[in-house]
């Protein structure tokens, strides 16, 4: 059969058209829904929130139930990722939790720190701190360290009152109002180190 290229296509065109007919107006087979298993989500209260991974933003939805963070998706409300959520933002929800390999049950992420480690100076091994002490400690530490450390004015007598023994290093994954509040507080030490992620 001696076929042009345009007869190829024209052949090609009638048997799609004629499939397409007989798929449309032809008789059907009717079959019985398969059970469909309940989403997970189902009695879930939905909340809002940014990823913590870096400075675009990106909106996400986390679904709660009984007090148990249970899914997390992008936001198709949010104009930044309208849903989408790269791969390090997807795997938000495995910083929290993961699924068990030998049931598949859900459970709270093993390798997740969720309590103070403290190592003194001049040892090898970490002790376990509760929070009010870390938070103490740290205070005192940033007290003492601006104490000793402050300078009111400068070798010229010009006013500085600064201390250039602290500094700050703000994340990318910092929202506008925490760094808002961290710059706030870190003038009002004095510190004059001040400089954030996202511009390196």
């Amino acid at each position: 059969m001696n076929l042009s290229r345009r007869g190829f296509f024209k052949l090609t065109g009638a048997t799609f058209a004629a499939g397409a007919l007989a798929e449309l107006f032809g008789p059907s087979n009717a079959f019985a829904a398969d059970a469909v298993p309940e989403m997970r989500i189902v009695g879930a209260t939905e909340t809002t929130s940014v990823c913590c991974y870096c400075s675009v933003g990106c909106g996400s939805i986390l679904s709660v139930k009984d007090g148990e963070l249970i899914n997390l998706e992008g936001d198709p409300d949010h104009p930044i990722n309208r849903g989408a959520l790269c791969s390090k933002g997807s795997a938000q929800f495995n910083i929290r939790n993961v699924y068990d390999p030998e049931d598949g049950k859900l459970i709270l992420n093993p390798a997740r720190q969720t309590k103070v480690k403290y190592r003194a100076p001049g040892t090898s091994e970490f002790v376990e701190k509760d929070w009010e002490w870390a938070i103490e400690e740290i205070a005192k530490r940033v007290k003492d360290t601006r104490d000793r450390n402050y300078e009111a004015v400068d070798e010229n007598g010009v006013t500085v009152n600064r201390t250039e023994a602290i500094a700050s290093l703000g994340g990318a994954a910092l929202d506008g109002e925490e760094c808002y509040a961290i710059q706030k507080f870190m003038r009002a030490l004095g510190v004059t180190w001040i400089e954030h992620q996202a511009r390196i």
